[in-house]
């Protein structure tokens, strides 16, 4: 029998990595965030994010394809990029869940 998958997570919602996409947030939540890198830096050994896209997505399956994006933004490192991300998740989930 398979064992269940455990995912990295940050501030509660997992993480998960496609090639230099992450994908944060919960697909059944009515948000989730996609973090691409566009460009890496080499610091000593290692290769870091240098400009990363973040990518604010509605997962409504009834939204067209071009109205799923709802905020875009470019930051400099893979950790403003988190940041900005949990926050904008955060504030998205949430705002949705209101009733109305």
């Amino acid at each position: 029998m398979a064992a269940k998958q455990e995912f990295l997570t940050y501030k509660g919602y997992p993480l998960v990595r496609s090639g230099k996409t992450i994908y944060f947030g919960n697909s059944y939540d009515p948000f989730i965030i996609m973090i691409q890198i566009a460009t890496t830096k080499t610091v000593g050994s290692e290769e870091i994010a240098d400009k990363v896209l973040v990518q604010l997505i509605n997962t409504d399956p009834d939204v067209r394809p071009r109205d799923k994006i709802a905020k875009k933004s470019e930051k400099k490192g893979l950790y403003a990029a988190m940041d900005v991300a949990a926050i904008w998740l955060e504030r998205a989930n949430a705002q949705s869940k209101k009733p109305q």
